[in-house]
């Protein structure tokens, strides 16, 4: 049966010569793997970047639940983006957090909530022009309350990092700078140095572990502190 559904990539494999099966988080259908046949060929005219990192795509699909991968009838941008594919420092975020989501989702069912807050997170981080270097952070701690295991401030998430076996140490600046993190909506002006970012990220990216079985290596981590510390 057919459906429709908006879709976030969340990364792709080679499939046979022309083809690929791209991961979705869907809408309507949490996260799925789909066969996109032919994108990869001469006669696709450009079909294969509907499936850069994290576009949002407006589909129609076919879904049985019985089937691991399923099939996409049509697909098209709901939204174009302008500058994540182009900026090197955002798209330098969007393929870390594209390969952060496709493990941390990779189980994950419907949840309208979490689609709705990260579409509307990118599409405005496409057009944010100021204050970027933060949107990764910001949006990796607010995902958290979505996914059902946000802390309820900066202490209560170095507790639970020492709960699960690793131990910070934050000074009481540095713990209102991560509660504005949390806190103020997504593209305030927060203002911290390139080194305590790197130790917010780490702290984030051990968070997230401790609630995930799925997350271990990060690949693009060490191209994204390059890039930022540029």
């Amino acid at each position: 049966m057919l459906h429709h559904t908006q879709g976030i990539v969340l990364g792709t494999i080679k499939y046979s010569e022309t083809s690929i099966i791209a991961r979705v988080f869907t809408r309507k259908f949490g996260s799925q793997s789909y066969i996109v046949n032919g994108v990869r060929s001469k006669k696709s005219r450009g079909k294969i970047a509907l499936y850069q990192p994290l576009s949002l795509l407006d589909m129609v699909v076919y879904y049985k639940p019985e089937k691991d991968i399923q099939r996409i009838s049509e697909a098209r941008f709901s939204i174009s983006y302008q500058s994540i594919p182009f900026e090197p420092t955002k798209r330098a975020i969007g393929i870390f957090l594209m390969e952060v989501f496709s493990k941390v989702l990779r189980n994950e069912s419907e949840n309208e909530s979490l689609y709705s807050f990260l579409e509307k997170s990118l599409t405005f981080f496409d057009h944010q022009s100021e204050y970027i270097n933060n949107f990764h952070l910001q949006l990796l701690l607010k995902a958290t309350t979505f996914m059902g295991f946000g802390p309820q401030d900066g202490r209560d998430l170095i507790y639970q990092l020492e709960e699960a076996g690793f131990h910070f140490s934050l000074v009481t600046d540095e713990l209102n700078l991560l509660d504005r993190l949390m806190n103020e909506d997504i593209g305030e002006s927060i203002s911290i140095s390139n080194s305590f970012r790197r130790d917010v990220l780490d702290h984030i990216i051990k968070f997230y572990q401790a609630h995930t079985e799925s997350l271990k290596e990060i690949k693009s981590l060490e191209i994204l502190k390059t890039v930022m510390s540029s």
